[in-house]
Order: structure tokens, then C-alpha cells, then sequence
């Protein structure tokens, strides 16, 4: 009696240490991964964003003319011979140069693209830093760059835009700079929120009274707890920042020739509209307005996901 007493003992203690080991290995990323996957919208924005990165990546090799190269043959009669077709190798058309539409929407995608992400990035690294500085070492400290932030946010971000294009030119180094500049100010803030409350908090107060230096802090337990917050503003950011481009583009402060962006095309296209070319217009708005929306989709199912008032 005394041995299977004994054995049926072990065999709870080893269920109770599958279970723990089962617990155990289920971490907050997994959980969070699982909450964004079983979010169909967004699941159904992440593959349709994915097939227009893989129509930029290899739009180009289905290209049958360049983005600068003018089809003199066609361009004398744009609503005829300029409307897309198969045969002639414009898919989508040709725009009022005589160039070929599908080249040229591929290129101004790629580059709404990277002004998004680039723009991101920017105001993910410099917000971020900026805002955990602030608000972990506080004091005078925070307030001289709270209000430095203060400023730049009273400063409307399409005249700072336009104030750079024209110092520095037009161009791509001009455009992310400008972005870059003021993209950051309000992911600064937030961050700086975050960090307020988290440095109160009584794991942060143990590493403190643990010897842990301020450094290390920061690194091991702010920035891994502001990772949630960062990472759904960054996502809600880069349709953001198309949006700030497409508009300079469309007032024809954007990039210049030979480059393009999906703004400037759809401020061409809406200028031939009443010549009945309305193909110039629809294609790049069809993946502007796209883009746009998978964004928006995927920075909510983000939110969702690692908002921690759902786990």
C-alpha cells in the first residue's frame, strides 16, 4: 500500500511539473502573436500589404519600359492608344508624357513606402530616446525638453516640410530629413508618459535598491515595458507619414523629376481628368488608398494584441 501510495504521489508531482513547465513556456510575445494572428483584419492587411511589396520587388522585371522612357508612337492620342493594354506592354496606361504608368506607379509605391518606414524609424529611435530621458531622470532636465518639444509640436508640420524642401531642395535626403525632424515629437511624449509611470514602479525600485546602475535600468527593465506602446504608434505612424508626403507632393513640393511618389501621380492624374484619362488617376490611388487602409488595420490588430488590459 505504502508503494503505490508512494507512486501515485510521484505521479501527481510530475503532473504538477508538466503543467508548470507548460505555463512557464508560454511568454507574453507568444501571447501576443496569437491575439494578432486570430485578428482576421488584420491577418488580411499583413498578406495584402505583403502582395504590394511583392509588386514593387518584382513588378519590375514584368516591365516593358522604363519609368523615364516617353512612347512617341502612342502619346499623340492618350485616350486612345494611351489607355492600358496587354498588347502594348502599358498595363496601365500611359500618363500625359507618354511614359508608362505601370513603371512609374512601381517606383512612386516603393517610394511612399520608404518615406513611411524611414519616417518611422525616425521618430522610433529619436522619440523613443528622447522621451525615456525626459521622463526617467526628470527635474530640470524634463522640463527644458518638454518645452523644446512644445515648440516644435506648435510649428504646423507641413510648413516645416515646405520650409526644408525649399532650403535644402527637393530631394530624398531633404524629404526624410524634414519628416525626420518632426515626426519624433509626439512619439516623444508618449514615451516620456510611459516612462513616468514605469519608474515608479516596484520592480524598478528593487533594481535601484540591488545596486543596478542607471544605464542598465533603462535598458533591462524602461525600454523592454515601452516596447508594446512604441511598436503600435510606429505602425500608426507610417501611414501617417504618406500622408504628410503625398500631400507636399500633391501641392508640387515633393521630390523632383526623374522621382516619383503616389501623391505627386494622383495630383497628375487629377489633372487630366476631364481629358478622359481616368486610369491616370485610378492606379495610383487603388494602392495609395490601399496601403492606407492595411496600415491602419495593422496597427489596430497591433494595438489589440499587446494591450495588456486584454491579456
Amino acid at each position: 500500500m505504502r508503494t503505490l501510495g508512494t507512486s501515485k504521489r510521484a505521479a501527481e508531482l510530475a503532473a504538477d511539473v508538466t503543467d508548470f513547465r507548460a505555463v512557464r513556456g508560454r511568454s507574453l510575445f507568444r501571447d501576443a502573436m496569437g491575439r494578432f494572428l486570430s485578428n482576421k483584419a488584420a491577418m488580411a492587411s499583413v498578406i495584402v500589404l505583403g502582395l504590394i511589396v511583392l509588386f514593387v520587388l518584382f513588378g519590375p522585371f514584368f516591365a516593358q519600359y522604363s519609368n523615364e522612357e516617353i512612347d512617341w508612337t502612342r502619346m499623340g492620342d492618350i485616350r486612345g492608344q494611351g489607355m492600358p493594354s496587354f498588347e502594348t506592354g502599358h498595363f496601365f496606361g500611359l500618363d500625359e508624357l507618354g511614359r508608362d504608368l505601370y513603371s512609374r506607379t512601381i517606383q512612386a509605391t516603393r517610394t511612399s513606402l520608404l518615406v513611411g518606414l524611414i519616417g518611422a524609424a525616425a521618430a522610433l529611435v529619436i522619440g523613443t530616446a528622447w522621451g525615456v530621458i525626459a521622463g526617467y531622470y526628470g527635474g530640470k532636465l524634463d522640463s527644458a525638453m518638454m518645452r523644446i518639444v512644445d515648440i516644435l509640436l506648435a510649428i504646423p508640420l507641413t510648413l516645416v516640410l515646405i520650409l526644408i524642401l525649399v532650403v535644402a531642395g527637393r530631394s530624398f535626403i531633404a524629404l526624410f530629413l524634414g519628416l525626420g525632424a518632426v515626426s519624433w515629437l509626439t512619439m516623444a511624449r508618449i514615451v516620456r508618459g510611459q516612462t513616468l509611470t514605469l519608474k515608479t514602479r516596484e520592480f524598478i525600485e528593487a533594481a535601484r535598491a540591488g545596486g543596478v546602475s542607471e544605464t542598465k535600468i533603462i535598458t533591462r527593465h524602461i525600454l523592454p515595458n515601452l516596447i508594446g506602446v512604441v511598436i503600435v504608434y510606429a505602425s500608426l505612424l507610417v501611414p501617417e507619414m504618406i500622408l504628410a508626403e503625398s500631400f507636399i507632393s500633391f501641392l508640387g513640393l515633393g521630390i523632383s523629376e526623374p522621382h516619383t511618389s503616389l501623391g505627386r501621380l494622383i495630383a497628375e492624374g487629377a489633372g487630366t481628368m476631364n481629358y478622359g484619362t481616368l486610369w491616370q488617376l485610378a492606379f495610383p490611388l487603388f494602392f495609395y488608398v490601399t496601403i492606407i487602409i492595411t496600415m491602419f488595420f495593422i496597427g489596430d490588430g497591433l494595438r489589440d494584441a499587446l494591450d495588456p488590459k486584454d491579456r
